[in-house]
Protein backbone atom coordinates (compact mmCIF):
# COMPACT_ATOMS: atom_id res chain seq x y z
CA UNK A 1 0.00 0.00 0.00
CA UNK A 2 2.71 2.49 0.95
CA UNK A 3 5.63 1.27 -1.19
CA UNK A 4 4.42 -0.93 -4.06
CA UNK A 5 1.43 1.22 -5.03
CA UNK A 6 3.43 4.49 -5.42
CA UNK A 7 6.06 2.56 -7.42
CA UNK A 8 3.36 1.20 -9.73
CA UNK A 9 1.84 4.65 -10.27
CA UNK A 10 5.29 6.12 -11.04
CA UNK A 11 5.70 3.39 -13.68
CA UNK A 12 2.44 4.45 -15.30
CA UNK A 13 0.25 1.63 -14.01
CA UNK A 14 -3.25 3.00 -13.48
CA UNK A 15 -5.52 2.11 -10.57
CA UNK A 16 -8.48 1.48 -12.84
CA UNK A 17 -10.35 -1.73 -13.52
CA UNK A 18 -11.74 -3.08 -16.80
CA UNK A 19 -14.83 -1.69 -18.52
CA UNK A 20 -17.90 -2.46 -16.38
CA UNK A 21 -20.96 -4.13 -17.88
CA UNK A 22 -24.14 -2.07 -17.86
CA UNK A 23 -26.57 -3.15 -15.09
CA UNK A 24 -29.06 -5.80 -16.22
CA UNK A 25 -30.97 -7.93 -13.68
CA UNK A 26 -31.76 -10.81 -16.06
CA UNK A 27 -28.24 -11.23 -17.39
CA UNK A 28 -26.79 -10.80 -13.90
CA UNK A 29 -28.99 -13.62 -12.60
CA UNK A 30 -27.86 -15.90 -15.45
CA UNK A 31 -24.21 -14.95 -14.81
CA UNK A 32 -24.28 -15.59 -11.04
CA UNK A 33 -26.67 -18.57 -10.91
CA UNK A 34 -26.34 -20.50 -14.19
CA UNK A 35 -23.30 -19.83 -16.38
CA UNK A 36 -20.64 -17.22 -17.02
CA UNK A 37 -20.25 -18.32 -20.64
CA UNK A 38 -23.69 -19.10 -22.15
CA UNK A 39 -23.92 -21.39 -25.16
CA UNK A 40 -25.55 -20.50 -28.50
CA UNK A 41 -28.99 -21.83 -27.49
CA UNK A 42 -29.10 -19.79 -24.28
CA UNK A 43 -27.83 -16.70 -26.11
CA UNK A 44 -30.71 -17.01 -28.58
CA UNK A 45 -33.22 -17.28 -25.75
CA UNK A 46 -31.78 -14.23 -23.97
CA UNK A 47 -31.78 -12.31 -27.23
CA UNK A 48 -35.53 -12.89 -27.67
CA UNK A 49 -36.25 -12.16 -24.00
CA UNK A 50 -34.34 -8.86 -23.93
CA UNK A 51 -34.72 -7.89 -27.58
CA UNK A 52 -30.93 -7.55 -27.74
CA UNK A 53 -28.56 -8.60 -30.49
CA UNK A 54 -26.64 -11.83 -29.70
CA UNK A 55 -23.33 -10.05 -30.18
CA UNK A 56 -24.37 -7.40 -27.66
CA UNK A 57 -25.17 -10.10 -25.08
CA UNK A 58 -21.82 -11.81 -25.72
CA UNK A 59 -20.09 -8.47 -25.20
CA UNK A 60 -22.00 -7.97 -21.92
CA UNK A 61 -20.85 -11.38 -20.60
CA UNK A 62 -17.27 -10.66 -21.64
CA UNK A 63 -17.30 -7.31 -19.81
CA UNK A 64 -18.93 -8.95 -16.78
CA UNK A 65 -16.26 -11.67 -16.63
CA UNK A 66 -13.47 -9.11 -16.93
CA UNK A 67 -15.11 -7.00 -14.23
CA UNK A 68 -14.23 -9.62 -11.59
CA UNK A 69 -10.57 -9.79 -12.60
CA UNK A 70 -8.01 -7.97 -10.43
CA UNK A 71 -6.46 -4.79 -11.78
CA UNK A 72 -2.89 -4.68 -13.03
CA UNK A 73 -2.05 -2.45 -10.04
CA UNK A 74 -3.29 -5.14 -7.62
CA UNK A 75 -1.22 -7.83 -9.35
CA UNK A 76 1.84 -5.55 -9.40
CA UNK A 77 1.61 -4.95 -5.65
CA UNK A 78 1.25 -8.67 -4.89
CA UNK A 79 4.23 -9.56 -7.09
CA UNK A 80 6.36 -6.77 -5.58
CA UNK A 81 5.72 -8.12 -2.07
CA UNK A 82 6.70 -11.64 -3.12
CA UNK A 83 9.74 -10.38 -5.04
CA UNK A 84 10.93 -8.50 -1.94
CA UNK A 85 10.56 -11.53 0.30
CA UNK A 86 12.09 -14.10 -2.08
CA UNK A 87 15.08 -11.88 -2.86
CA UNK A 88 15.72 -11.03 0.82
CA UNK A 89 15.38 -14.60 2.09
CA UNK A 90 17.53 -15.98 -0.75
CA UNK A 91 20.44 -13.68 0.07
CA UNK A 92 20.00 -14.37 3.78
CA UNK A 93 20.13 -18.11 3.06
CA UNK A 94 23.20 -17.86 0.81
CA UNK A 95 25.04 -15.69 3.34
CA UNK A 96 24.22 -18.16 6.13
CA UNK A 97 25.00 -21.34 4.17
CA UNK A 98 28.25 -20.04 2.69
CA UNK A 99 29.99 -20.69 6.03
CA UNK A 100 28.05 -23.90 6.79
CA UNK A 101 30.06 -27.12 6.25
CA UNK A 102 27.02 -29.04 4.91
CA UNK A 103 26.67 -26.57 2.04
CA UNK A 104 29.93 -27.90 0.58
CA UNK A 105 29.64 -31.51 1.76
CA UNK A 106 26.09 -32.88 2.04
CA UNK A 107 27.28 -35.84 4.12
CA UNK A 108 27.72 -33.32 6.96
CA UNK A 109 23.91 -33.20 7.16
CA UNK A 110 23.96 -36.65 8.78
CA UNK A 111 27.09 -36.70 10.92
CA UNK A 112 26.17 -36.90 14.65
CA UNK A 113 22.49 -36.90 13.76
CA UNK A 114 20.22 -36.14 15.62
CA UNK A 115 22.57 -34.41 18.08
CA UNK A 116 23.24 -31.32 15.97
CA UNK A 117 23.08 -27.81 17.48
CA UNK A 118 20.34 -25.40 16.38
CA UNK A 119 21.97 -21.98 16.05
CA UNK A 120 19.94 -18.77 16.27
CA UNK A 121 20.63 -17.87 12.60
CA UNK A 122 19.44 -21.29 11.46
CA UNK A 123 16.37 -21.03 13.72
CA UNK A 124 15.33 -17.61 12.33
CA UNK A 125 15.87 -18.78 8.74
CA UNK A 126 13.52 -21.73 9.33
CA UNK A 127 10.86 -19.75 11.19
CA UNK A 128 10.78 -17.00 8.53
CA UNK A 129 10.31 -19.51 5.73
CA UNK A 130 7.63 -21.43 7.65
CA UNK A 131 5.74 -18.23 8.48
CA UNK A 132 5.81 -17.12 4.85
CA UNK A 133 4.46 -20.41 3.50
CA UNK A 134 1.72 -20.47 6.14
CA UNK A 135 0.73 -16.96 5.04
CA UNK A 136 0.58 -18.18 1.42
CA UNK A 137 -1.55 -21.15 2.47
CA UNK A 138 -4.20 -18.83 3.95
CA UNK A 139 -3.92 -15.92 1.51
CA UNK A 140 -4.20 -18.08 -1.64
CA UNK A 141 -7.97 -18.20 -1.06
CA UNK A 142 -8.23 -14.39 -1.14
CA UNK A 143 -5.32 -13.55 -3.47
CA UNK A 144 -5.53 -13.47 -7.26
CA UNK A 145 -6.79 -16.83 -8.53
CA UNK A 146 -4.45 -18.37 -11.09
CA UNK A 147 -4.60 -21.46 -13.30
CA UNK A 148 -2.12 -23.40 -11.15
CA UNK A 149 -4.17 -22.93 -7.95
CA UNK A 150 -4.48 -26.69 -7.24
CA UNK A 151 -0.78 -27.37 -7.91
CA UNK A 152 0.19 -24.44 -5.67
CA UNK A 153 -2.12 -25.75 -2.93
CA UNK A 154 -0.37 -29.14 -3.03
CA UNK A 155 3.01 -27.37 -3.13
CA UNK A 156 2.22 -25.28 -0.03
CA UNK A 157 0.99 -28.37 1.85
CA UNK A 158 4.13 -30.33 0.96
CA UNK A 159 6.40 -27.39 1.83
CA UNK A 160 4.78 -26.71 5.21
CA UNK A 161 4.84 -30.43 5.95
CA UNK A 162 8.53 -30.67 5.07
CA UNK A 163 9.59 -27.58 7.04
CA UNK A 164 7.61 -28.61 10.14
CA UNK A 165 8.56 -32.27 9.94
CA UNK A 166 12.28 -31.59 9.37
CA UNK A 167 12.34 -29.07 12.23
CA UNK A 168 10.68 -31.54 14.64
CA UNK A 169 13.18 -34.25 13.63
CA UNK A 170 16.17 -31.88 13.65
CA UNK A 171 16.81 -32.40 9.93
CA UNK A 172 17.31 -28.66 9.57
CA UNK A 173 20.67 -28.91 7.82
CA UNK A 174 19.32 -30.59 4.71
CA UNK A 175 16.16 -28.49 5.11
CA UNK A 176 18.13 -25.25 4.65
CA UNK A 177 19.57 -26.61 1.40
CA UNK A 178 16.07 -27.35 0.07
CA UNK A 179 14.80 -23.90 1.07
CA UNK A 180 17.70 -21.98 -0.45
CA UNK A 181 17.52 -23.99 -3.68
CA UNK A 182 13.83 -23.17 -4.11
CA UNK A 183 14.32 -19.47 -3.42
CA UNK A 184 17.00 -19.20 -6.13
CA UNK A 185 14.52 -18.87 -9.00
CA UNK A 186 11.33 -17.54 -7.38
CA UNK A 187 12.42 -13.89 -7.22
CA UNK A 188 13.34 -13.96 -10.94
CA UNK A 189 9.78 -14.99 -11.88
CA UNK A 190 8.31 -12.18 -9.76
CA UNK A 191 10.74 -9.73 -11.40
CA UNK A 192 9.51 -10.87 -14.82
CA UNK A 193 5.90 -10.31 -13.72
CA UNK A 194 6.72 -6.80 -12.46
CA UNK A 195 8.35 -5.92 -15.79
CA UNK A 196 5.36 -7.35 -17.65
CA UNK A 197 2.85 -5.30 -15.65
CA UNK A 198 4.95 -2.17 -16.24
CA UNK A 199 5.04 -3.02 -20.00
CA UNK A 200 8.84 -3.34 -20.17
CA UNK A 201 8.68 -6.22 -22.62
CA UNK A 202 12.40 -6.80 -23.22
CA UNK A 203 13.15 -6.73 -19.50
CA UNK A 204 10.26 -9.15 -18.92
CA UNK A 205 11.55 -11.53 -21.62
CA UNK A 206 15.09 -11.44 -20.23
CA UNK A 207 13.96 -12.14 -16.64
CA UNK A 208 11.62 -14.93 -17.73
CA UNK A 209 14.28 -16.66 -19.81
CA UNK A 210 16.77 -16.32 -16.93
CA UNK A 211 14.13 -17.69 -14.55
CA UNK A 212 13.50 -20.66 -16.87
CA UNK A 213 17.19 -21.55 -17.04
CA UNK A 214 17.74 -21.20 -13.26
CA UNK A 215 14.53 -23.12 -12.47
CA UNK A 216 15.37 -26.08 -14.71
CA UNK A 217 19.01 -26.23 -13.58
CA UNK A 218 18.12 -26.08 -9.86
CA UNK A 219 14.91 -28.15 -9.85
CA UNK A 220 15.74 -30.80 -12.47
CA UNK A 221 19.52 -30.85 -12.01
CA UNK A 222 20.78 -29.82 -8.58
CA UNK A 223 17.70 -30.89 -6.59
CA UNK A 224 17.56 -34.57 -7.65
CA UNK A 225 21.33 -35.12 -7.95
CA UNK A 226 22.33 -33.16 -4.82
CA UNK A 227 19.36 -33.01 -2.43
CA UNK A 228 17.56 -36.27 -3.20
CA UNK A 229 20.89 -38.06 -3.43
CA UNK A 230 21.77 -37.14 0.15
CA UNK A 231 18.28 -37.79 1.59
CA UNK A 232 17.77 -41.10 -0.22
CA UNK A 233 21.25 -42.63 -0.29
CA UNK A 234 23.74 -40.81 1.97
CA UNK A 235 21.31 -40.73 4.92
CA UNK A 236 20.57 -44.45 4.46
CA UNK A 237 24.30 -45.19 4.42
CA UNK A 238 25.26 -43.01 7.42
CA UNK A 239 22.32 -43.33 9.83
CA UNK A 240 20.22 -46.14 8.37
CA UNK A 241 16.50 -46.30 7.51
CA UNK A 242 15.03 -44.32 10.43
CA UNK A 243 11.23 -44.71 11.00
CA UNK A 244 10.24 -41.43 9.33
CA UNK A 245 12.60 -41.89 6.36
CA UNK A 246 9.77 -42.91 4.01
CA UNK A 247 7.51 -39.95 4.84
CA UNK A 248 10.36 -37.43 4.62
CA UNK A 249 11.54 -38.66 1.23
CA UNK A 250 7.97 -39.12 0.01
CA UNK A 251 7.36 -35.38 0.51
CA UNK A 252 10.65 -34.53 -1.21
CA UNK A 253 9.76 -36.74 -4.19
CA UNK A 254 6.32 -35.05 -4.35
CA UNK A 255 8.12 -31.75 -4.76
CA UNK A 256 10.19 -33.25 -7.57
CA UNK A 257 7.00 -34.30 -9.41
CA UNK A 258 5.74 -30.71 -9.15
CA UNK A 259 9.10 -29.49 -10.47
CA UNK A 260 8.67 -31.65 -13.57
CA UNK A 261 5.13 -30.31 -14.18
CA UNK A 262 6.24 -26.68 -13.81
CA UNK A 263 9.31 -27.24 -15.99
CA UNK A 264 7.04 -28.52 -18.75
CA UNK A 265 4.87 -25.38 -18.44
CA UNK A 266 7.94 -23.11 -18.50
CA UNK A 267 9.43 -24.83 -21.58
CA UNK A 268 6.04 -24.66 -23.34
CA UNK A 269 5.73 -20.94 -22.56
CA UNK A 270 9.29 -20.25 -23.70
CA UNK A 271 8.78 -22.13 -26.98
CA UNK A 272 5.62 -20.17 -27.68
CA UNK A 273 7.49 -16.96 -26.88
CA UNK A 274 10.21 -17.79 -29.40
CA UNK A 275 7.57 -18.32 -32.08
CA UNK A 276 5.69 -15.10 -31.25
CA UNK A 277 8.78 -13.05 -30.55
CA UNK A 278 7.81 -12.15 -26.98
CA UNK A 279 6.82 -13.77 -23.68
Amino acid sequence: RFIAKPCAINLGIQDSGPHRAQPNAILEKVFTSITKSPDAKRLEGLSKQLDWDVRKIQRWFRHRRNQDKPTTLTKFCESMWRFTFYLSIFFYGIRFLWTAPWFWDTRQCWYNYPFQPLTSRLYYYYILELAFYWSLMFSQFTDIKRKDFLIMFVHHLATIGLITFSYMNNMVRVGTLVLCLHDASDFLLEAAKLANYAKYQRVCDAFFMLFGVVFIVTRLGIYPFWILNTTLFESWELIGPYPSWWLFNGLLVTLQVLHVIWSYLIIRTASKALVRGKV
